[in-house]
């Protein structure tokens, strides 16, 4: 069966996809035609987690998953019964919101301008580089006046007549 006009995969993500705003994970047992539905979620990272937390649980270790550095966090169900593969993928899917939630409303002390988010990990560029007040620096660099510029020398000035210039070899 196609998917529906108004649904799309997503181009990183596996196992989801998007209707309008929303993000549906679903998952397809081994050996069988049937798919069990994992949910509908308001992010692709939410989805993206729900079906990692399924493929853990249906296929083990050799599952592909969207975010093999989280396998750590994720709570994978005792049976692999799509209730209880269901309920573990909605625990994933909220732990992913309250992280990102956690992130977006406590920035660190450090957290400015200089400092930027890369696949959900936080790096903070004036730290990195040593340099703790960067974009305070170069914004009192930007009010400061240019040097001022002494007039050229005038064609009649000794510096000018005894320097070297390039028409002085015809």
């Amino acid at each position: 069966m196609a998917p529906s006009p108004s649904s799309k995969k997503h181009p990183l993500y596996r196992g989801i996809r998007s209707r309008g705003r929303k993000w549906v994970s679903e998952i397809r047992e081994p050996r069988k035609a049937s798919r069990i539905w994992l949910g509908t979620f308001t992010t692709p990272e939410m989805a993206a987690a729900a079906y990692d937390v399924a493929a853990l649980a249906l296929k083990g270790d050799g599952a592909v998953l969207n975010h093999p550095h989280s396998v750590s966090k994720y709570e994978i169900p005792a049976t692999n019964s799509p209730a209880d593969i269901r309920t573990a993928a909605s625990a994933a899917a909220a732990m992913i919101k309250a992280e990102t939630e956690a992130s977006h409303n406590n920035p660190s002390p450090t957290d400015n301008a200089s400092s930027w988010w890369f696949e959900n990990v936080f790096v903070d560029e004036e730290a990195i580089f040593g340099m703790p007040s960067l974009l305070v620096d170069m914004a009192g660099g930007m009010l400061l006046s240019p040097p001022r510029m002494s007039p050229p020398p005038s064609d009649y000035s000794p510096e000018k007549q005894a320097a070297e210039t390039l028409w002085s070899y015809f």
